[in-house]
């Protein structure tokens, strides 16, 4: 990728978009389906922690899209095959809340590096409980966990002003909403001084190699209203800022978040309109830190068992099917993922 096709201004078109991070290879959505199958299930059953995008009014002016943390004990968020269900007093925050609102979510468990992420929209509400109906479910790899360090982090306190604690964090969830309604969820992870850059009223963050779907680079296109939680690992405070976001492709602003001799492809500017650092009832129910026990759950085989129940067609979509079945395949996904996550980490 040359500087002459990333050039300096501001992505504001999809076109622009897919020519600086290219087209996400058909293959990346042979692990989405949309239902809940068992192994999603087993992974809510140990999950104590998500954090979740609200989207509300997809007019671009009246949108309304934040991102929080949810958490509890592990189980805290059960479902069935179709519908999800989180009890309303397991969210730090519940707004904007309407039938039909937007929802993404990325569930966690810890030790775990790679994320379960499910979307859909909000189907009801009762005095206890939200219901959410599934439309997507999958799971994301494990590079922004890997970046972070999420869990080899142990009890700290957090940063007490704003600005010291945007340098100190490493972990942040990244909540947009398309035009037409899509919500996205999107976990980033950088070292200390390098995950976020508070400069003014504007927040900045980099674009690291991850699962290629770059949803939320879409949405930020088509309704730039988005909202940020960011996270010292260890520590359980939350800072959340909400504002208009764009993509930008200058050389200057991503060599500041160069890393490892590797310059990333875009950074991000939210411009923020409402910004708190705030303890998180859902991070001290949770209680992430440090990681007591490691969990059972295989991701590989829940990402295998996605794409078996993937109903694509194609013919590289029967090939990818039939090719699971294949005596070893697992192990050898396994260091292929390894590999990946070694090699292409920034």
């Amino acid at each position: 990728m040359t500087e002459d096709r990333l050039g300096d201004g501001i992505i504001d078109s999809i076109a622009k978009l897919e020519a600086v991070t290219g087209r996400t290879p058909p293959a990346i959505h042979l692990k989405v389906i949309d239902h809940l199958d068992e192994g999603a299930l087993r992974w809510l059953a140990q999950s104590p922690l998500a954090f979740v995008c609200l989207g509300s009014g997809l007019d671009t002016a009246k949108a309304s899209v934040i991102a929080t943390i949810c958490g509890g004990v592990p189980g805290f968020a059960w479902g069935d095959t179709r519908r999800l269900r989180i009890p309303l007093a397991s969210l730090d925050n519940a707004e904007p809340l309407a039938v039909r609102a937007s929802f993404g979510s990325l569930f966690l468990i810890p030790g775990i590096r790679e994320a379960l992420r499910i979307n859909g929209r909000l189907e009801a509400m009762d005095a206890e409980h939200l219901h959410v109906v599934v439309e997507e479910c999958y799971g994301h790899c494990a590079k922004a966990i890997i970046r972070s360090d999420l869990w080899a982090a142990q009890p700290c306190d957090a940063p007490a002003d704003l600005a010291s604690f945007v340098t100190a964090s490493r972990f942040l969830a990244l909540a947009t909403v398309g035009a037409g309604g899509q919500a996205d969820l999107s976990p980033k992870g950088d070292p200390a001084g390098c995950m976020a850059m508070l400069d003014g009223d504007r927040i900045w963050f980099a674009d690291r190699p991850g699962n290629r779907r770059v949803d939320s680079f879409r949405n930020i296109v088509e309704q730039s209203q988005t909202g940020i939680v960011l996270l010292v690992p260890g520590a359980t405070h939350m800072l959340t800022a909400r504002g208009s976001a764009r993509l930008a492709t200058d050389l200057a602003i991503r060599d500041r978040f160069a890393t490892q001799g590797k310059t990333p492809l875009l950074a991000i500017e939210l411009s923020v309109e409402t910004m708190a650092l705030h303890a998180s009832r859902a991070l001290e129910r949770a209680s992430p830190w440090p990681v007591r026990q490691t969990s059972d759950i295989d991701p590989t085989k829940l990402f295998m068992g996605h794409i078996k129940l993937n109903k694509g067609g194609g013919v590289g979509a029967m090939l990818a099917r039939a090719s699971l079945s294949v005596p070893g395949m697992t192990g050898l996904l396994k260091r292929g993922l390894e590999k990946d996550y070694k090699d292409n980490l920034y």
